[in-house]
């Protein structure tokens, strides 16, 4: 498709894309699911496969990693349709959200919310496919995913609310493959700094019209101050994991699973000198690949014999 110069000045959420060759009905609730921006997927996906993995459900478990995918792909969308109902007056005065259908008003809040059931109950499908503790540790995570949106009123860290919600499949992971361990809960640690780093980025993108807005967050906290704080979330992250990778394999040489996902944290920091929007939306975009270093770290350890 070829673009033209309204595309290329339309906002991130207007942007031209594979939806735009679906039928007309169908455009807005694609775009509210974000179903042509797939990373947020991949984020909430990660967590999941990593506590699988850890807890050496790869080979005997590995149906797991489809359902979550399947749940990942259903729950990202839901919660996407019910952060858009609760802030869509909030969207209407940031550019990069003002073209969202429920903000754009292409969506009515009711059609949105019955949307937003629906996707849910296919949430609910898999979580009943997971063994009993799972599903009641998977339920648990609701509480978060519903008091999310209001967080960019309450605190300046919404990011870190954000890392409690969606890191919670590593708990969901671990406890549907195995008992609950030290491993499971510094793993999730981990991931609320992971997120804490990455979504001080992404939110680099809004920071002026956030201010604006009355709309808190950490790049807002943070200020001048923001690169090296994403620095020490990924130092945080990476510490956490690699005590959790100790735990489940039982000897120090697990930690060195990390060092491709360190360097990966330490290229983001040093190109976070540009926190241009384009550059922060990039480097957000870059942990699907970090999120899949860790994953494949965990799979080392729960695969290898040091356990």
């Amino acid at each position: 498709m070829a673009s033209t110069a309204s595309d290329q000045d339309a906002t991130p959420d207007a942007q031209p894309s594979w939806i735009d060759r679906l039928p007309a009905g169908v455009r807005p609730y694609a775009r509210l699911a974000r179903l042509d921006r797939p990373a947020g997927s991949w984020l909430l996906f990660w967590p999941c496969a990593w506590g699988v993995a850890l807890a050496d459900g790869l080979v005997a478990d590995w149906a797991l990693i489809v359902w979550f995918g399947i749940g990942s792909l259903a729950m990202r969308a839901a919660g996407c349709v019910w952060n858009d109902i609760i802030d869509r007056d909030l969207d209407a005065q940031v550019e990069r959200t003002r073209a969202r259908p429920i903000a754009s008003g292409a969506i009515s809040v009711k059609k949105a919310f019955a949307f937003a059931v629906a996707l849910s109950l296919v949430g609910l499908f898999v979580v009943l496919q997971l063994r009993p503790l799972a599903q009641l540790v998977a339920v648990a995570s609701l509480a978060l995913v519903a008091a999310y949106p209001f967080m960019k009123r309450l605190t300046w860290w919404p990011q870190a609310w954000l890392g409690l919600t969606f890191n919670w499949g590593a708990l969901v992971g671990f406890v549907a493959v195995a008992d609950p361990a030290p491993a499971m809960g510094l793993l999730y640690a981990g991931g609320v700094a992971w997120t804490l780093g990455y979504d001080t980025i992404y939110a680099l993108q809004d920071i002026e019209d956030d201010a604006m807005a009355g709309i808190k967050s950490s790049a807002r906290a943070l200020g001048p101050r923001a690169r090296p704080g994403v620095a020490a979330f990924y130092a945080a992250a990476v510490a956490l994991w690699g005590a959790a990778l100790w735990q489940a394999g039982g000897d120090p040489l697990a930690v060195a699973a990390l060092v491709p996902v360190a360097l990966h944290f330490a290229w983001q920091v040093a190109a976070l000198r540009d926190t241009s929007p384009a550059n922060a939306l990039r480097l957000f975009r870059a942990n699907r690949a970090a999120g899949a270093l860790v994953f494949a770290a965990c799979a080392v350890v729960g695969l290898s014999a040091l356990r």
